[in-house]
Order: structure tokens, then sequence, then C-alpha cells
């Protein structure tokens, strides 16, 4: 029980802070307009026991990705393309694909899919 709620809690946490000017999660920008997405979210959560963040905008893969390219301290993991791109920034990875394979359906989504994940130190 008090897990849920604490899960629960933190869900409603990065929701407001979905909703403020220059939203921030640990340390990244949410790129502007993106909305959260709680269940992949929470199945990206559980599948990989980290903290994690998801996205979705209808904005092209590009865009977002030259929106990351300009904020400081994160850093090009590979090269991006249309479909996707990775940048990094210490302990914490931004990941940018469309289209991507809901976890719960397993139907490929064709909005732009942005996943801020925060790695154990």
């Amino acid at each position: 029980m008090a897990r849920k709620l604490c899960l629960a809690f933190s869900i409603f946490m990065v929701f407001c802070a979905t909703s403020v000017l220059a939203e921030e999660l640990f340390g990244i920008k949410v790129y502007p307009g993106a909305s959260y997405d709680a269940t992949t979210s929470n199945k990206l959560k559980d599948a990989m026991r980290v903290e994690a963040a998801c996205f979705r905008t209808n904005d092209s893969v590009t865009k977002v990705v030259a929106f990351y390219k300009t904020q400081p301290g994160l850093k090009a993991v590979g090269e991006a393309d249309k479909e996707g791109g990775m940048f990094r920034k210490g302990y914490v990875d931004v990941t940018i694909q469309n289209p991507w394979m809901d976890m719960a359906t397993g139907k490929m989504m064709v909005s732009t899919l942005i996943s801020i994940v925060q790695q154990k130190e």
C-alpha cells in the first residue's frame, strides 16, 4: 500500500512538473508541449527498475532531436536519424523515437516518444 501511495505521489509530482515553464526532469529540460505518458513511464520503470518518465509529442524526431542538441551538457550518443536519437548527461539518458512499440499493447505508435531515464550511479 505504501509503495502504491509513493508511486502515485511520484506520478503526481512528475505531472505537476510538466505543467510549469522551463520544465525539467533529472536536470534535463522536457521538450516543450510534450505530454506526460504515465502508462509508458510506469512500464519502463517496472521493466528497467530505474527512475524514468516518458513524454509524447506529434512533432517529428528531427525537430525533437534539434531541441535536445541545443541543451547544455547533453552529448549525443551515436548518430540520430529520422526515427530516433539518444543523448546523455551524467547518469541521465534521453531517448527519442518514432515509431515506437507500446509495451502494454504491442501496438506500433506513430507519435514521437521521449524517454528521460536516470540510471543508478
